[in-house]
């Protein structure tokens, strides 16, 4: 008898070569409007001014996050906090009411997917001229337009990186370093890692960054529900499937199965099976189906946004619109106004002024000249606004308690400052042992910028 022949399971499936196609419409000229919009956010912001310095900048060497006219500091942490909830809450909302927006028109993956698909385009053809080129045999042709769409690639990776690190670095002072090759070791790893991951996911990965990398694609179900917009086939208006000449003849459903839906499909996937995780919700097949209804004299709308219960139901745009105001919805919207004006009240309010109060644990409570009793501090100021002021020392808590030296200081802009002062209180005053006592510091031009820090004033038994 014949041995049995070993069977091999392969674990992975290769990952097959994705085509998209250019498709026109109303939804393909809102991702390129997204795309204007978020590249012109992302590669001018750095350049611009404010108050003589780069108005966004994460100093991670100085610890100072300037946002325009907003200086946080470490202690500030909390808003950042609060920032990343408020962010979350906003993807939580926009899924609930549409699903993967996010994903299909703003999601920086997708938008430099876009851009390196148009370059390809540029340089390389149409979907059918870039099939062609890569089935081909190597030659100069071949390899002429593979160089240069890698090097428009690289070019657009290594603005996108020096771009990143210009908002932890201040991107004039880092333009001067490239241009005399003075860069720090960690200016170039973040340039060159940040490059390079943009040439890899943009250019290379694609859909499978959002497929096996993204966790959002994983978990995006549980935030949807029958109510949520999402990227719908009407199989009851479609189906059956048949070519055009059938279909006049009344033989089938709208769907001529021409499968432009799936060429344009950055995914790779057919809307016609329902919906599936890879779905980003571009709607790039909507725009490539209404094309085709318009040619074939249908109506559109085979291929479309709507919910679950919408195609169940047959329910008007003015029911989904009401339906989409769920209560779901409401509570999402109600936190995240709560949370927004929590944050934004507390940044009103917030005092640009921090102190902190040490005492000088070498030197103890002493008697002085004329009898008095001295302690030593130090006073750690911190100014955190973007204007330089002189402060005003005052003490209380211990008759005749007094600052020795000068009682004034000057603090620049953003700048901390420690500063030594002797306190000195009349032999007598106050109990032996410790007395509690508060120094209060008061800017000399705008006397509504004060804080106060309670101390500790040692009196010798």
């Amino acid at each position: 008898m014949n041995a049995p022949r070993e069977q091999v399971i392969k674990m992975y499936a290769a990952r097959e070569e994705i085509y998209p196609r250019e498709i026109n419409g109303r939804y393909a000229r809102l991702r390129w409007l997204f795309v204007w919009l978020t590249q012109l956010a992302f590669y001018c912001t750095p350049w611009l001014q404010w108050n003589g310095r780069q108005a966004l900048l994460f100093d991670l060497g100085a610890r100072k996050f300037y946002i325009f006219g907003l200086v946080l500091w470490p202690q500030d942490f909390i808003y950042l906090a609060v920032l990343l909830i408020i962010s979350a809450y906003l993807l939580f909302l926009a899924t609930a009411i549409a699903g993967r927006v996010w994903c299909g028109f703003a999601c920086p993956q997708t938008v430099y997917t876009e851009i390196f698909l148009w370059l390809e385009r540029k340089i390389e053809g149409k979907r059918s001229a870039r099939i062609a080129l890569d089935r081909q045999p190597l030659s100069a042709r071949k390899l002429g337009k593979k160089t240069a769409k890698h090097l428009a690639w690289g070019a657009v990776a290594l603005w996108t990186g020096f771009t990143f690190v210009g908002y932890f670095t201040p991107i004039r002072s880092l333009l001067g370093e490239v241009m005399t090759l003075s860069f720090g070791p960690w200016e170039w790893f973040w340039v060159l890692f940040y490059s390079v991951a943009t040439y890899g996911n943009a250019g290379w990965m694609r859909e499978q960054v959002c497929k096996y990398m993204c966790p959002y694609a994983r978990f995006q179900s549980s935030m949807f529900d029958r109510d949520t917009l999402i990227i719908t086939y009407d199989a009851r208006r479609g189906e059956p499937r048949a070519p055009l000449s059938r279909n006049g003849n009344g033989n089938g459903g709208s769907c001529i199965d021409c499968s432009l839906c799936v060429q344009v499909c950055p995914a790779g996937i057919d809307i016609r099976n329902g919906l599936q995780y890879e779905c980003i919700g571009c709607a790039s097949c909507v725009d490539a189906c209404n094309t085709v209804m318009d040619k074939t004299g249908q109506a559109r709308g085979l291929v479309r946004y709507s919910t679950e219960r919408a195609m169940d139901e047959h329910l008007t745009p003015t029911e989904i619109r009401r339906r989409a105001l769920r209560p779901r919805v409401k509570i999402y919207t109600a936190v995240l106004g709560l949370i927004v004006l929590a944050a934004c009240t507390s940044l009103y309010l917030r005092m640009p002024l921090k102190l902190d109060v040490i005492r000088d644990r070498g030197s103890m409570g002493r008697e002085v000249e004329d009898g008095m009793i001295e302690n030593v501090y130090r006073l750690q100021i911190m100014n955190t606004s973007e204007q330089a002021h002189v402060y005003k020392i005052a003490v209380s808590g211990i008759d005749t308690l007094r600052v020795a030296d000068a009682d004034t200081v000057r603090v620049e802009a953003t700048e901390t400052r420690a500063h030594p002062v002797r306190l000195r209180a009349a032999h007598g005053a106050g109990h032996a042992g410790s007395n509690k006592i508060a120094v209060t510091l008061t800017a000399v031009d705008d006397p509504s910028l004060h804080v106060q820090e309670s101390a500790v004033f040692i009196v010798p038994r």
